[in-house]
């Protein structure tokens, strides 16, 4: 963002003082003294008064390059202030309260704490404010700082209340499940952040999960005796969905160690279009156009070609050692835009009966594959005769409406047929291998 003429003076003098504590850091001849930091402090409070004097608190503000270098300058600061003993002025401060809001902005995109998890944080923001408060009363530092300091602490407090809200429609009876399930989403994501986690690590993660799944009923967790369904089910379940999403997600990754050489392309194809889609959902309210999907759709369909009897070969007719992770990331894509086509593209009331079918039998084939083998093509048996029997209604690749015409949304169907067929051959394919029996 462009900054505004009248602070361009005041991001010098900042830049200047950044300067001089970035030099005073590095000297490593002689020994930090408190006078330096206490001068270079002065000046820095000087440069955020006159900066507290040209910019409108009320209007709202985005964030520019000066605001940044000062957040630069705040946090050497803060660290000199620690260096040289002043660890009980709000100066010191300002590093931790930063730290804290970063944290605190982490966990609350990933959704993955619990009551737990907060009452540290709110205890430290509550001693550090007892910090600011007294340099307030005493009138040892500036306003300028100590107006600073409490900005920053009253949106980590918002930040927080926010955080307890969302957990205080949690049902009493459903914390401990809760508080469990936030304990193996944290050990799953310490296990994707592995180069190489095996599967002895993954098992008992799993086994947790199937423990708490086995524990519903009819999709729903039962209050104590079973005779109640509390509320906040939906924070349960999808943070349980999630838990298994990531597991095989992680067990995908070990596959792909093993994929052939014949069959290298294709993974690096699928990979960065798996990549791009994420992008996508992230982004596709302000960028997509349903258009923009047809080539992803049309190298999909290129790669799911290739396949001979639903799995992939070589030039001489062999199937290549890789196949689970090839099939996960076709499902992952065909996921991916089902997803972004279901935001924005209607389906039609003639379609809806084939949508619906083909959630239940998406729903059913995740079962299967949480809870993994033993199993026969037998069992998998019904789920192909639902697919093909919707696959028959299809004209020209198209499915057709009472009156001959092409009803909405063709391209969410599809996606979501084409995703339960991969999860199909997902299953398949674990079949075929003795490692999956252990998780």
């Amino acid at each position: 963002m462009a900054i505004p003429q009248e602070e361009l003076g005041i991001l010098e003098g900042v830049i200047s003082i950044r300067n001089r504590l970035t030099a005073l850091k590095k000297n490593r001849d002689e020994p930090i003294r408190a006078s330096d930091v206490l001068n270079l402090y002065q000046a820095i409070v000087k440069k955020i008064t006159l900066l507290n004097d040209v910019r409108d608190e009320s209007a709202p503000h985005t964030p520019n390059r000066l605001d940044t270098t000062l957040a630069d300058v705040f946090n050497l600061l803060s660290l000199f202030f620690l260096t040289i003993g002043k660890t009980r002025e709000c100066p010191a401060t300002y590093c931790q309260i930063a730290t804290i809001r970063q944290l605190l902005d982490h966990m609350n995109e990933s959704a993955i704490y619990g009551e737990a998890d907060l009452e540290p944080f709110r205890a430290r923001v509550d001693q550090l404010r007892g910090i600011v408060q007294a340099d307030i009363d005493s009138g040892k530092h500036p306003e300028a700082m100590t107006r600073l300091l409490e900005r920053q602490l009253n949106e980590c407090d918002a930040v927080l209340n926010d955080m307890q809200e969302s957990l205080s429609v949690l049902s009493v009876e459903l914390i401990p499940v809760h508080e469990k399930l936030v304990g193996l989403r944290r050990q799953l994501a310490a296990l994707s952040a592995k180069d190489s986690a095996s599967k002895q690590d993954l098992k008992p993660i799993m086994d947790e999960l199937r423990k708490i799944d086995g524990k519903r009923v009819d999709g729903k967790f039962l209050g104590p005796g079973g005779a109640s369904v509390p509320k906040s089910q939906a924070m349960c379940s999808s943070l349980l969905e999630e838990c298994f999403e990531v597991a095989q997600e992680i067990k995908a990754r070990q596959e792909s160690q093993h994929v052939a050489p014949e069959l290298k392309p294709i993974y690096d194809r699928l990979s960065e279009m798996r990549s791009q889609l994420e992008n996508l959902t992230l982004t596709h309210r302000w960028t997509l156009r349903e258009t923009d999907l047809y080539v992803h759709i049309l190298v999909l369909q290129e790669i799911d070609q290739l396949r001979v009897d639903g799995k992939f070969v070589d030039a001489e007719g062999n199937r290549p050692p890789g196949q689970y992770v090839l099939l996960y990331l076709l499902r992952r894509c065909y996921g991916l835009i089902y997803r972004l086509l279901s935001s924005s593209e209607p389906v039609s009331e003639e379609l809806m009966p084939i949508a619906n079918k083909l959630s239940t039998v998406k729903k059913c084939l995740n079962e299967v594959l949480k809870y993994g083998g033993p199993f026969s093509p037998r069992d998998l048996y019904p789920y192909q005769l639902a697919l093909h029997q919707i696959e028959s209604r299809r004209k020209d690749g198209k499915f057709v409406g009472v009156d001959g015409s092409i009803p909405e949304g063709q391209g969410i169907v599809m996606a979501h047929l084409n995703e339960c067929h991969e999860l199909l051959e997902m299953l398949k394919e674990s079949m075929g291998e003795v490692e999956d029996e252990d998780l």
